[in-house]
């Protein structure tokens, strides 16, 4: 007989094992696709049992209901001689996904540094140091006389050459500032004069406030034509590093696809680029193995089966909470996100009978992709933020969407300022505070009614 202790030290264990794997199920729910990837590629390496394939068929390893036939696996283990369906003897197949590259500015300028200074090695020695030296607009950020003591010559010499550097494309790199990135763009554009000029070298300060009236007055001129000027300027790239990055790009994989069909939207959770996991059968005959080899390949096959559960779960529950969100928001899904309506993941959780926190992590990191494009599908929930006379909930996107046409339409001679936007709103029967009008104009990227007018 058992004794107390060994009872109270196997209900430990087992409860500790159920703990992890729910931990493993709840951190599995919540992974984009691609991070599924990476976590299957994981356990795969770390569990001999696993077998992984990329595919874009179903195998017979689920049942019929889509689940993993656990109990075929249990009997297995207890030595039964029916093996599960998910057994295979099919070979491995390995796949090496090309990287993309990407040059970064430095890379960039320094080819063009070689390809210039091709005569005299310290020249293209200073060169490549104020390169190494600019940061990630494309600024040079250090002051020219240590760049100087740094390499051992004059300050002269360094500024000849960073002279050189600034006539390399990107346009505007190498500047010491705003003005003269600004300015080194205006002179190969064969723009920097009259009121461009002006505006470049005196007076960026009050274009950034806004400041018109008081430019116009300083060049003498009117308003109108300081506006005109001031468009050209902004039309320059005020961080020419920017568009290069350090790193590769980072692409977003669908997780769901929403498409319409005859009865309606139908939703299929994406799993072409998801490896499929089996067990491999050159376990069916553990028992030609040791008491303890046959221990560990027991619990690495419970472990296996565990994981293909969790994974089936995942796609289960994905498919249940898009499915409640597409029967919820039919408008949305015909005429935009104009016509989204209040839903909040509480909603959901109640009508598909899971916990909110299912819901959240179901939607963490994930994408749909439908017919006009991809969205997060944290996106398609709102908060209930206005209500209407009536008395009927407005989502903070068809707030936004008023909003939006508002300023679309206002005079922009006299564009509206964000309490005339609250009287509009309040004539649709949308009852919204000045600052909470604020925040959603600032988000839907409009400046404020002072910066919006045009002379």
């Amino acid at each position: 007989m058992k004794t107390i202790e060994q009872s109270l030290c196997m209900n430990l264990s087992q409860h500790l094992a159920m703990t992890m794997q729910l931990q493993q199920a709840i951190e599995i729910l919540q992974l984009s696709a691609q991070d599924l990837c990476a976590t299957i590629e994981k356990e795969y390496l770390e569990n001999p049992v696993l077998e992984m394939e990329y595919s874009t068929g179903r195998r017979e390893r689920y049942a019929q209901d889509g689940s993993v036939n656990v109990r075929a696996l249990a009997d297995y283990l207890d030595g039964g001689s029916k093996q599960p369906a998910y057994f295979t003897d099919e070979d491995e197949h390995q796949f090496d996904a090309p990287t993309p590259l990407h040059a970064t500015l430095e890379e960039e300028l320094l080819e063009q540094v070689n390809f210039t200074f091709t005569e005299n090695e310290s020249e293209r020695a200073v060169a490549t140091f104020l390169v190494g030296s600019l940061d990630s607009r494309g600024y040079l950020t250090l002051p020219t006389a240590e760049a100087a003591r740094a390499m051992g010559c004059s300050e002269a010499e360094v500024l000849r050459i960073l002279a050189v550097i600034q006539s390399f494309e990107p346009a505007g790199v190498g500047a010491r500032d705003l003005a003269e990135c600004l300015r080194l763009q205006a002179q190969r554009s064969g723009i920097y004069e009259g009121l461009v000029a002006a505006i470049i070298d005196r007076h960026l300060d009050a274009v950034a406030a806004h400041r018109l009236k008081e430019i116009a007055a300083a060049e003498h001129v009117q308003p109108a034509d300081v506006q005109m000027a001031v468009d050209i300027v902004r039309r320059l790239n005020p961080k020419p590093g920017a568009a290069y990055g350090a790193a590769d790009s980072t692409y977003i994989t669908p997780d769901v696809i929403i498409r319409k069909g005859e009865k309606g939207y139908e939703v299929e959770v994406e799993e072409a680029g998801v490896p499929k996991l089996h067990i491999s059968a050159l376990y069916r005959q553990s028992d030609t193995f040791d008491k303890k080899t046959q221990k560990y390949i027991a619990s690495r096959l419970r472990a296996a089966a565990w994981l293909i559960n969790s994974i089936e779960q995942r796609r289960t529950t994905i498919r249940r909470v898009v499915e409640e969100i597409v029967r919820r928001q039919p408008a949305y899904f015909e005429k935009g996100p104009a016509s989204l309506e209040p839903m909040t993941m509480k909603d959901v959780a109640d009508t598909i009978g899971v916990h909110e926190s299912t819901v959240s992590r179901a939607v963490a990191n994930k994408y749909a992709e439908l017919p006009t494009g991809v969205v997060a599908l944290r996106s398609l929930f709102t908060s209930r933020s206005a209500r209407t006379e009536t008395g009927e909930d407005v989502a903070a996107a068809q707030v936004k969407s008023v909003i939006e046409s508002f300023i679309k339409g206002e005079d922009p001679k006299k564009p509206l300022s964000d309490q005339k936007l609250c009287t509009l709103l309040k004539e649709r029967g949308i009852a919204l505070s000045r600052r909470t009008v604020m925040k959603y104009r600032e988000q839907l990227g409009y400046d404020s009614s002072v910066k919006r007018k045009r002379y």
